[in-house]
């Protein structure tokens, strides 16, 4: 027990005076897909104090840094005026060292490998500061995986090597061997080589390499941008030239990448290529947002509702006080339920005091989120929907029965009306409020003129009431003619009403009223013959 309390103390006091004197972590983003990168990285972005990121590292592990961190972008685009030299790169670094930071370096790839990590972390040597090195996923391996190419296979070849097609253009000659590299490795992948593509098309014919062997490019390899074409050494510049391929690419030179036809399975996803807007809560957005990505899908998100806590408790606490006189506590929403919870809780009581009435949640989701309360809901209708709930009621009778239903401040009130016109005495009480949200109305909107959103989802009445009501009045026509081509998917035939109403069409509609149900019809409208 002792030793337990020393070490905790000792480790505590070593965190403090590392911080206190500063230390680099030079950690490798990984590919583009943030999902690859390492625990150790994700733990140190957690922690950090300054995050200095590049133009490859995918800003979605911005989010997982604290909200107080310092945040430095110094991204650097081949052919393109980079946002800071190398050596003002160094200088930020060596600066918030000496601050005392903890500084997360988040170089996309592998730092060690092409990135020039090892130039930055000479400086840290040379300068007597802590530093630590973190590998990543390198865009080589990443690339080919994702196109479906083992850069490695017994039937193919055992040798493979990396070289870049960019070098550093201050040396006096290259240091590439083409002689001995052209036919001396089974697989050869190249980081940075678009731009330089016919030069080494004609080094690797000129020292040996046959025209037929296969050759594929990938650009934005692991993300949901990524773009692959396939030819052979003699047809693979003229290939890339029609196809536009720009940097960031790589280029994958092999016998091995004739077996992308059977091995490819990234860009076969059935969402592959599509691109959605998820118009829920920012709370609740990353379940529906994880899932399309899940089946291939590039999400942007934007929260068209910003849920806040009421300013005054003095309703449903006096509900609280009297909760052995309902029958019935109806939940319409997961937001219901968490904020019921919360001041349930913080007037001392939990659920035990709800072991009177019967409990009934308006879908699975909801229910779920009921059980981690320690309650298993009474009731859940085969409808996931306000009606649906309303129907499953009456048939158990409802007629002077006391129903609590905890919801937002403003909310839909079919429900509440069916069960009173049946006879029940029904207390509608808010316990959370929300608010139209519209900072990402210009993002929207730039997209949706360049034609670069292909699906909206909406997963309340709510969220298109506020999404129309970002655009105002006065842009409203705007808003209808941008629309025009792009799937409208709702999650339930509520939320379709009140598109409808709005004079919007439902081009999608979820059979099975949750998150799966709107993701699996997406995924069915996208894959089935029109």
């Amino acid at each position: 027990m002792d030793s337990g309390i020393i070490r905790c103390i000792d480790e505590s006091n070593e965190d403090k005076s590392m911080k206190k004197s500063g230390k680099v972590y030079l950690v490798g983003a990984g590919p583009g897909d943030p999902g690859l990168i390492t625990v150790r990285g994700k733990s140190l972005l957690e922690k950090a104090d300054a995050v200095v990121y590049d133009y490859l590292a995918n800003p979605k592990l911005l989010q997982l840094a604290p909200a107080d961190a310092e945040l430095y972008y110094v991204g650097k685009k081949g052919g393109a005026k980079h946002s800071h030299t190398q050596e003002e790169i160094n200088g930020i670094l060596v600066k918030l060292v000496k601050e005392g930071k903890r500084v997360v370096r988040l170089k996309g790839g592998d730092p060690f490998i092409f990135g020039r990590g090892g130039e930055e972390i000479e400086v840290m040597a040379d300068q007597g500061m802590a530093f630590e090195v973190v590998p990543g996923v390198t865009s080589a391996t990443a690339a080919a995986t994702y196109a479906g190419i083992p850069i490695t296979h017994r039937g193919y070849t055992a040798t493979v090597a990396f070289l870049t097609g960019h070098e550093d253009p201050t040396k006096a000659a290259s240091n590439i061997d083409w002689a001995k590299l052209s036919t001396g490795a089974g697989t050869l992948v190249v980081y940075m080589g678009i731009k330089n593509l016919p030069n080494i098309v004609e080094k690797l014919l000129k020292y040996g390499r046959s025209p037929r062997t296969p050759v594929a490019v990938v650009r934005w390899a692991s993300t949901p941008r990524q773009r692959s074409v396939v030819g052979t050494l003699d047809t693979i510049t003229q290939i890339v030239a029609d196809a536009g391929i720009k940097a960031p690419a790589l280029i994958v030179v092999g016998e091995v990448v004739s077996l992308r036809d059977k091995l490819d399975w990234y860009e076969k996803r059935p969402l592959f290529g599509r691109r959605i807007l998820v118009t829920r809560t920012r709370q609740q957005a990353s379940t529906l947002v994880a899932g399309l990505e899940e089946q291939g899908a590039e999400c942007f998100e934007c929260s068209t509702i910003n849920i806040q806590p009421l300013e005054n408790y003095d309703e449903i606490d006096g509900e609280l006080e009297r909760l052995k006189e309902y029958h019935w506590i109806l939940f319409t929403s997961i937001n219901g339920v968490k904020y019921f919870f919360d001041r349930l809780h913080k007037k001392g009581m939990d659920a035990r005091d709800l072991k009177g009435p019967d409990i009934a949640c308006v879908g699975r989701a909801t229910a779920d989120l009921l059980f981690t309360y320690g309650i298993n809901a009474d009731l859940i209708p085969s409808t996931f929907t306000g009606e649906g709930l309303a129907e499953s009621l009456l048939d158990l009778g409802v007629e002077g029965r006391n129903i609590l239903i905890p919801r937002a401040k403003v909310g839909y009130e079919l429900l509440p009306e069916t069960l009173r016109g049946a006879g029940a005495q029904v207390s509608v009480v808010p316990v959370y409020q929300t608010f139209p949200e519209s900072a990402c109305m210009d993002m929207v909107r730039e997209k949706l003129r360049a034609g670069e959103l292909d699906i909206l989802t909406f997963t309340s009445s709510s969220t298109v009431r506020n999404f129309i009501s970002m655009f105002g009045e006065e842009g409203r026509e705007e808003l209808f003619k941008l629309l025009k081509g792009v799937k409208l998917a709702a999650i339930g035939p509520v939320t379709g009403k009140t598109l409808r109403d709005n004079g919007l069409p439902v081009d999608v509609e979820a059979k099975e009223h949750t998150i799966d149900g709107l993701i699996e019809a997406i995924v069915d409208s996208c894959t089935s013959p029109d």
